[in-house]
């Protein structure tokens, strides 16, 4: 399940909404809006998370929450380490062989350790 995939689950269930109805609404089939949800398809497009947006009726920050769980939740990361450090191009590597063995506070760790690097300021 990707991130964007947990969210919408979230919000079907915070609405009592099933996934056949969300997908006829939004005119989907309930099998792709299951894969989307289980991060068996890729991100959605801008026209199908504007779709998405407008049947939850989510604007301003919860529109942007939802809009950035969208761009980290590709199934199949491709890492570029062209000009990198042999570190960094390591680091990928091991990260793209060992991820489906980690524990899950491994990846907890691992994710609250990148958020705060990511962090602005």
């Amino acid at each position: 399940m990707t991130p964007f995939g947990r969210r919408l689950r979230e919000l079907r269930a915070e609405r009592g909404v099933t996934l056949s109805q969300m997908a006829e609404a939004i005119g989907v089939s309930a099998a792709y809006l299951s894969a989307l949800e289980h991060g068996k398809r890729g991100q959605p497009t801008w026209l199908m998370l504007q779709r998405i947006m407008a049947y939850f009726n989510v604007i301003w920050d919860e529109a942007e929450a939802l809009r950035a769980l969208a761009d980290l939740s590709d199934p199949r990361v491709v890492v570029d380490t062209s000009g990198l450090s042999p570190e960094a191009t390591e680091l990928a590597n091991l990260l793209a062989r060992e991820i489906a063995t980690l524990p899950p506070e491994a990846v907890a760790e691992l994710l609250g350790r990148l958020k705060i690097l990511g962090r602005p300021g």
